[in-house]
């Protein structure tokens, strides 16, 4: 079975608002006088950033923000956006202007250059005449500027003038993640979540340096997505959540919007659209993708493995169509996710079937089909990825079978429930989530290694990890932090940093250092007792 207070946060600063930084127009009234005594913050250690940079050389003279700081960028849209980005942060806090410029020399510097950072990797260097941002894609210095915040004191996370001083410590960071995806899935079908809400998240995994937003839009509680051609999937299908509330849907706008937001945080929405089962939204929503042509009514439990399309109709195949065809066109990514897992009311060949002429369609609409693991018990398509989400106790031969589509070419994104899944309880106190796949404490969450989780699977088959938060238990963005922060973070830097550096010791110390940015960004999260938290 898989699935089964919070301060206000800065708000959010929209495409509009960056434009009008990077074109200088924002001003501030007079920035604080810097009198050390008043607030005085020590340079952050190079080696305290989650997730852990590949290298750090710590050395020199920390550089120090000033009111006669400026924010230097290459001469390209892309990287004026990250420029914008990093001075919408600091403006605030610090009261200074920052202003955005393509000449001069020091202050904070962004530029695209050659190095070994592949597509998202990054140089940070740091010395008393100021900061260097470069890599090869502005990704790679959107994921830089998030180092650079942690490099500096938490309070810059606030949204109003703070005392200062701003330095960050000298040395050099040479950094690249150890595997392309990073991905965090926020469930909105069980309680719905607004644009805003997920804009919200979207912020908070970016901090991380988290890169695929997975966003399950449909299940039996609800549908989430207006789809054009079958306009009561949204408006009937989406009109309740788990017990009984309003739910709600995405127009196509909404969508749109959640799409252009995480890509100006460098993530990439991966859409879900769960099938054969957990399709009750959908079925009461049309008659005929029943096989016995009988809507069944709308669910506001949290049951699981009880509804499937009809197999055998050819009508669910011209719904399937219709409805990765629409939702392919709203998606630049590369990804669709299929759902496929936990179809207990479809017979195995009836699975074998759906799969084969589904998969198919994703591939003619331009998409990688993505399926949770039980996708390995049909064929997966070429170039498939297969999520899994068993757990360490697993039947041998469940994990065998993923195994073996591993050996045969089908990447794996490693969600293993009793280690990633956000919903599940911390201990038996908890007073959200659930716990049908143990207690996932932050030790257990961090301290395991994703190369070395399923034996057999070749290291070339290991995509990433991803964190998902089915939320039959979440109903606000206060639940979310609370479930999602401390272990967040540890899903993010087993994605991103090497092996070779995996501590649980060091890592603690380190996500301890991250509570008061927390505090500062509105950000409630568990005081989890293993975790030395600093005082007061």
């Amino acid at each position: 079975m898989r699935r089964h207070h919070r301060t206000t946060p800065r708000v959010t600063r929209l495409l509009g608002s960056l434009l009008l930084l990077a074109a200088g127009t924002f001003t501030l009234g007079a920035a604080p006088a810097e009198h050390p005594s008043a607030g005085q913050r020590d340079a952050a250690p190079l080696g305290g950033i989650v997730p852990a940079p590949a290298s750090v050389e710590p050395g020199g003279a920390p550089y120090r923000i000033t009111r006669d700081t400026a924010v230097r960028v290459d001469d390209n849209r892309e990287v004026r956006r990250v420029g914008a980005y990093l001075a919408g942060i600091l403006r605030p806090s610090t009261g200074y202007r920052l202003p955005l410029t393509t000449h001069g020399h020091g202050g904070i510097r962004l530029r695209l250059g050659k190095g070994p950072f592949g597509a998202e990797g990054y140089r940070l260097h740091s010395g008393a005449d100021g900061v260097t941002l470069t890599a090869r894609t502005p990704a790679g210095l959107f994921h830089g500027v998030q180092t650079l915040r942690q490099l500096l004191p938490a309070a810059v996370e606030r949204d109003s003038v703070q005392p200062g001083p701003w330095q960050v410590a000298g040395g050099t960071v040479q950094d690249a993640p150890r595997y392309p995806y990073r991905g965090a899935m926020l469930d909105v079908s069980r309680h719905f979540f607004t644009v805003r809400q997920v804009e919200r998240y979207i912020d908070e995994l970016a901090l991380y340096k988290i890169n695929e937003l997975h966003l399950h839009l449909s299940d039996d509680q609800g549908w989430r997505i207006a789809i054009d051609s079958w306009p009561r999937l949204a408006t009937y299908g989406g009109s309740t959540q788990v017990g009984g509330g309003p739910g709600g849907h995405y127009t196509k706008a909404d969508y749109r919007e959640i799409v252009r937001y995480a890509a100006s945080r460098y993530l990439e929405v991966v859409p879900e659209i769960d099938m054969p089962g957990h399709t009750n939204a959908a079925l009461a929503s049309y008659a005929e993708l029943n096989c016995n042509g009988t809507a069944p009514p709308l669910y506001t439990g949290t049951d699981v493995g009880f509804s499937s399309l009809c197999a055998p109709k050819p009508v669910t195949y011209d719904f399937a169509d219709d409805v990765i065809r629409e939702l392919a066109a709203l998606t630049p990514g590369r990804y669709l996710h299929i759902g496929g897992d936990e179809a207990h009311s479809t017979s195995h060949a009836d699975y074998v079937t759906f799969m084969d002429r589904v998969q198919p369609i994703v591939a003619r609409y331009g998409k990688t089909v993505v399926g949770w693991h039980q996708l390995t018990g049909a064929t997966p398509a070429k170039g498939a990825l297969a999520q899994y989400w068993g757990l360490d106790d697993t039947d041998p031969a469940e994990k065998a079978q993923v195994v073996k589509a591993a050996q045969h070419g089908t990447g794996l994104v490693l969600s293993p429930a009793d280690r990633l899944y956000l919903d599940m309880k911390y201990t038996e106190d908890t007073p959200l989530g659930q716990d049908w796949a143990g207690l996932v404490e932050v030790r257990r969450a961090y301290d395991w290694d994703p190369g070395h989780y399923l034996q057999g699977a070749p290291d070339s088959a290991i995509r990433g990890v991803e964190a998902p938060l089915w939320t039959e238990t979440i109903r606000t963005s206060a639940d979310i932090d609370f479930m999602a922060f401390p272990r967040l973070p540890g899903a993010a830097e087993l994605g991103w940093s090497p092996a070779a550096g995996h501590d649980w010791d060091a890592y603690k110390v380190r996500l301890a250092a991250q509570a008061p940015r927390w505090d500062a960004l509105g950000i409630g999260y568990y005081r989890s007792p293993q975790v030395p938290w600093p005082a007061g």
